[in-house]
């Protein structure tokens, strides 16, 4: 399943990368919880959260069903 979310994360770090950021994957757990890093611009915006919930959330769990959350770490 990791490879999955690395596969699906690579999808979106194009779109954080062109504002300066980017998402780093930490860990995913046995539960279909997923940790991420946000790093550079992302790591530090107050919009930080909405691109956690409603982006990259939203494009994990399309690519991998077995994501059931995505949480910063």
């Amino acid at each position: 399943m990791k490879e999955k979310v690395e596969q699906a994360l690579n999808k979106v770090r194009p779109a954080l990368q062109a504002d300066g950021g980017d998402v780093e994957l930490v860990e995913v757990g046995e539960n279909g919880v997923v940790k991420v890093r946000l790093k550079g611009a992302c790591g530090g915006c107050p919009m930080s959260q909405l691109t956690l919930k409603m982006g990259i959330e939203r494009i994990l769990k399309k690519e991998v069903p077995e994501v059931t959350s995505v949480e910063a770490v």
